[in-house]
């Protein structure tokens, strides 16, 4: 099956999802608190029902697993060779501080990898896509669409992207030893959802490290986009992050990075 011939249909999709959180973005909008205490908004559940609809209508057989569906169980999803992953409103935090840090996200899953992943954020514009073995490209305003690479790693002067609503110990440590071995002072980009996974695909950073809980929905769209950009998103065992390979959707702690020789792990 040709995933590839999907993409233009997702872009679509992804923008006319990102149309309607921007109308939400623009009105005094409530968060309500999940289960998890993570903030929910109007826009989360607006996007989702119009990607759900529309992927739906797409490919009826194929099934859809959102942050916002109702959750599904392994033993449900373990019979499924394919799938849509999306998270409709990544970066929910960023949406409600309103500093424009958010995006769609949709992957479409086979066999545990990501093969094709759209990156949307609305508020700018900015679009990142790509399908296994077509590449990645960047979408913006200012200077139209253009295939995307990560950069060799200099490791005199390391660039890593960091979250702007979740920084933790481990990621003190990191930067600190990092800073040790480099004997320089390592850039830190500040960045808030996938966008820092896509930091990395276009060689404006070095390596994301990811050392706390994100979920699939998280990481799947930017991972098809790092891959085919020529990175990847491994975890602490240098292991390719999977999709889909047991009951909890939780990934474990991460790296995204350019390079896919360098073991960050050695500095944790």
């Amino acid at each position: 099956m040709s995933y590839h011939q999907y993409l233009e249909q997702v872009i679509v999709i992804a923008k006319t999802a990102g149309d309607d959180i921007m109308e939400v973005y623009s009105t005094d909008f409530n968060v309500v608190k999940k289960d998890d205490n993570s903030p929910l908004t109007q826009a989360d559940l607006a996007a989702h029902q119009v990607i759900v609809h529309a992927l739906s209508k797409l490919t009826p057989d194929i099934a859809i697993l959102s942050e916002e569906s109702d959750s599904i169980g392994f033993e449900t999803r373990s019979q499924w060779q394919q799938y849509w992953l999306i998270d409709p409103l990544d970066g929910t935090r960023e949406f409600v501080k309103r500093n424009g840090e958010f995006t769609v996200n949709i992957a479409f899953i086979d066999q545990h990898q990501s093969v094709l992943g759209v990156v949307y954020a609305p508020v700018t514009g900015l679009l990142y896509y790509a399908s296994r073995k077509h590449g990645a490209y960047k979408q913006s305003v200012e200077s139209g669409t253009h295939n995307i690479h990560t950069r060799a790693l200099n490791l005199n002067k390391p660039t890593v992207a960091g979250s702007r609503s979740h920084s933790n110990e481990k990621m003190q440590q990191f930067m600190h030893n990092l800073e040790s071995a480099a004997s320089v002072v390592p850039e830190l980009i500040s960045m808030g959802s996938s966008l820092k996974i896509c930091l990395v695909a276009e060689g404006l950073a070095d390596v994301y490290p990811r050392l706390g809980p994100t979920s699939e929905w998280d990481t799947a769209a930017a991972h098809c986009v790092l891959q085919e950009a020529g990175g990847d998103i491994v975890d602490l065992n240098n292991q390719t992050l999977l999709y889909n390979t047991k009951d909890s959707l939780l990934n474990p702690s991460f790296f995204a990075k350019g390079d896919t020789v360098h073991d960050w792990a050695i500095y944790l």
